[in-house]
């Protein structure tokens, strides 16, 4: 099933906005997840490279730390690439102006 998001478009003379659904092609959703996967995958790394500092530091089990960042990351996945999808289909929105 292909991304879509609405959008008001603005009508001249009117109160009301047009509301229109701009549809992502399958190319443009798997360029959104594969760029928000790879954003999420250096991410992911800096902070377990932090994580991994600081349980040296404090004497914390690197390995607990290492289970919660990864939960934290699957939990944020989805609603990131929800983002970047929304923000493709803006741009083609913007572009029908």
């Amino acid at each position: 099933m292909a991304f879509s998001k609405t959008f008001p478009r603005t009508i001249q003379g009117s109160n009301y906005p047009l509301w229109e659904e701009i549809y992502l092609t399958e190319q443009e959703e798997r360029a959104a997840e594969e760029s928000c996967r790879q954003e999420n995958f250096q991410l992911m790394d800096e902070a377990l490279q932090e994580a991994k500092m600081l349980a040296i530091k404090h004497g914390i089990n690197e390995d607990q730390i290492r289970t919660q960042l990864a939960i934290a990351l699957f939990e944020k996945r989805a609603s990131h690439v929800v983002f970047w999808k929304e923000s493709i289909a803006k741009e083609k929105f913007d572009g029908k102006k």
